[in-house]
């Protein structure tokens, strides 16, 4: 398994028009072998800013990486660069990602 993370910092007060963005956007995720889930993650809130993260979970790195050079992440992130211009005042730099490769995991166990 493999996560795939972003960080935003998001200034305050915007973080509605920053969820609205995430919640029109097309991802075509669904479409791509190896992907697994897709979460938006809001964290703490800050006097600086608010921190969000993607989170993406991929059965291997490999599925990640052929994501990234695929259609569907160029059709996903076709107007990334229109929308931030006109969204520049919502982020506090670019995001930062992050990946991980899955060392241990644990399950829930069922109760039942």
């Amino acid at each position: 398994m493999y996560i795939a993370m972003n960080r935003f910092r998001i200034v305050p007060g915007q973080e509605s028009a920053f969820e609205e963005i995430w919640r029109q956007r097309e991802s075509y995720l669904d479409t791509v072998p190896g992907f697994c889930s897709f979460h938006l993650l809001k964290g703490p809130e800050k006097e600086e800013f608010s921190l969000y993260a993607t989170h993406t979970v991929w059965d291997s790195i490999d599925d990640f990486e052929s994501w990234t050079h695929s259609e569907q992440f160029r059709k996903a992130h076709a107007n990334a660069r229109t929308q931030s211009q006109q969204t520049k005042s919502i982020y506090l730099g670019p995001p930062q990602f992050e990946g991980f490769e899955s060392i241990l995991a644990q399950s829930a166990r069922n109760s039942g």
